[in-house]
């Protein structure tokens, strides 16, 4: 991956961490790592766990970030949440998967787009 893709990146987490704050949220983790995934933050609401989905694009010519997590990239973060929970020993929080869509504007504003319980554990 590029350099600047991965600036693109990092500075769309920023934006994230920073809107997810502003509404209330405690930021736990960034860019949790387990053998089976990643997840770019696990933020707390309340008696909420979010494990959040951060996606980042300068434009939309090939489509929203937020259409950047398939159903695979679900699996994975599922996965990731599931074991962040064996971990943490969570019991008494309702665990909830979010995306949050970065679109990078003119003069480095943002456009934010937050999903809440954009997908969920399968039945």
């Amino acid at each position: 991956m590029s350099h600047a893709r991965l600036a693109l990146g990092a500075w769309g987490e920023d934006q994230a961490v920073e809107y997810l704050r502003l509404q209330g949220m405690k930021i736990l983790e960034r860019n949790y790592r387990t053998p089976v995934g990643e997840i770019d933050i696990i933020a707390r609401n309340k008696k909420i766990l979010l494990f959040v989905e951060v996606k980042t694009r300068r434009s939309v010519a090939f489509g929203s970030p937020q259409e950047a997590v398939g159903i695979r990239k679900q699996r994975q973060i599922i996965r990731t949440g599931q074991w962040y929970l064996q971990e943490h020993k969570c019991a008494k929080l309702q665990p909830r998967f979010d995306v949050v869509a970065v679109l990078s504007g003119i003069n480095g504003t943002a456009e934010i787009t937050h999903l809440p319980d954009a997908f969920s554990l399968p039945d």
